[in-house]
């Protein structure tokens, strides 16, 4: 097995590593790509689900040190950033490159202070469904690049969600892999998995399934 009973891999981010996870319940997983990561592996390593419904990076730094840090993982997954876009449209809250991009480092800089921790990276995606989503692109194209330039620099692995999530898109249609342009469905969540896993070079069969 790529990782053992020892290992305990952290999941932190907003809705997408969230999905629906009971947060009065510190074990659960939620129903999306961090239950589906954990029940491919099966028996072995802890999985544990801090995602954050609605989080933009400036939240998941706020709780960084309580709700990752604390939890000192072996394997620390970030997935940060396309509230930072969103909310930048719906609610005029901007999340300037330059801040986002400091803050982006300072929590991988954390991490690699603080914990024994392998680093992996993913990158946040969109799916435009509606025609105004497609001015978010060029928003949300920067924090891409942040996440690629800030996992580089800290020996991260990445896994480019910007890639893989519109090229299934061109293939499914958006509103098939995520309805609302952001949040994955079953299968949008499912690639999300075994491409983590695939980082990850987890030997698990089912992961390679197309």
């Amino acid at each position: 097995m790529r990782f053992t009973e020892a290992d305990r891999l952290l999941f932190a981010g907003d809705s997408i590593t969230d999905s629906s996870r009971d947060r009065a319940d510190p074990a659960s997983l939620g129903k999306g790509y961090v239950r589906q990561i954990a029940d491919l592996l099966g028996e072995g390593p802890e999985v544990l689900n801090r995602g954050v419904n609605g989080n933009r990076i400036y939240d998941l730094e706020a709780r960084w040190t309580t709700d990752v840090l604390a939890a000192r993982p072996t394997v620390l997954t970030v997935k940060i950033g396309i509230n930072d876009t969103w909310r930048t449209f719906d609610r005029g809250l901007p999340s300037p490159i330059a801040k986002f991009r400091a803050a982006y480092t300072r929590l991988l800089a954390d991490a690699r202070q603080h914990l024994p921790a392998e680093l992996y990276v993913i990158t946040p995606f969109l799916l435009p469904v509606k025609p105004e989503q497609r001015e978010w692109l060029d928003d949300l194209a920067p924090r891409v690049e942040t996440a690629i330039d800030v996992a580089t620099e800290f020996a991260a692995r990445l896994v480019r969600a910007d890639l893989f999530m519109p090229r299934a898109a061109a293939e499914h249609g958006a509103a098939t892999l995520a309805p609302d342009g952001v949040h994955p469905s079953p299968l949008g969540h499912r690639l999300l998995a075994e491409a983590w896993l695939s980082a990850a070079g987890s030997p698990v069969e089912e992961a390679a399934s197309p």
